[in-house]
Parts: C-alpha cells; structure tokens; sequence
C-alpha cells in the first residue's frame, strides 16, 4: 500500500468512497467535479489541507481529509481532520491507521500545534493512535436542516 497526496485523477476513486461515507449530507457529483473537489485539491497544493489517498493494487482505497487553520488559542496551525473513509473490503487491515500517522508526519513537518478530529462512530480507533477526547462538538447548519 502507498499514501500519497490525491490527485485531479483520483476524483472517481474518491466520489465512490466518499458516496459510501457520508451519513448525513448527500454528495451531488456536478458540485463535486465542478467545486468542492477542485478547491480541495488546490487547497492542499497551498499547504491549506491535508488530501491522501491510500492506493493499493493501482486503485484508490481510502482517503483523508484535513484542513489546516490558523488559530490565536493553540499559538499556531491546527490540522483537523474532517474525513477519512476505507473501502470495506480493506478495512481492518491498517490502511485508516497508515492514513493518519502520515497526515501526523506532515502535521509535524508543517510544525502544526496539534492534529484534532471530531467523531461519533470512531473514537475508539482515534483513542488506539493516540489522540485523547477534549472536548465536545457542536455545529448548527446554515440551512437550517437537522442532520
């Protein structure tokens, strides 16, 4: 298995895992190709994100997304990670494990404060690398829906 940083000719790899991952919004493939995913990737090129992807077998398995924020609170950058998604079939086998010590390398290299993550179903997982529970995570929707 390789991680590397996700490319532009990751996009179908990627909608597929990422149509498999979410729980509570709906992608739209038209804001993706034409939207989201182009800022993703030029964010990450700007050194704004952290966008990996685990290949194995030539194919796309898994992916990390991670935005890194200035803040005033930490006295520097902290990288949270929004998403990380593995295929099934390879789910158990490390590939989410190798996903975050690289988004941790890169995160020491870019001298971030620390690495945060917010989660419902995961903790457990996040807990076995190392990451301790701090705090609780609250969010309201800009469009009014409940999710």
């Amino acid at each position: 298995m390789i991680v590397r940083d996700a490319a532009a000719s990751d996009g179908d790899d990627i909608y597929r895992l990422l149509s498999g991952f979410v729980t509570s919004y709906q992608p739209e493939r038209a804001v993706f190709d034409a939207v989201t995913f182009p800022q993703i990737i030029e964010a990450a090129a700007a050194g704004r994100a952290e966008f990996l992807v685990a290949e194995q077998d030539a194919r796309v398995v898994g992916y990390l997304l991670a935005v890194r924020m200035p803040t005033l609170f930490a006295g520097g950058t902290v990288l949270e990670l929004l998403e990380l998604t593995v295929d099934t079939p390879v789910r158990g086998r490390g590939t989410g494990s190798a996903l975050i010590r690289a988004a941790q390398t890169r995160a020491g290299e870019a001298n971030d404060v620390e690495v945060t993550v917010p989660t419902r179903r995961a903790a457990g997982f996040y807990r076995d690398l190392g990451f301790q529970e701090t705090a609780a995570y609250l969010k309201w929707t800009a469009t009014g829906e409940q999710s």
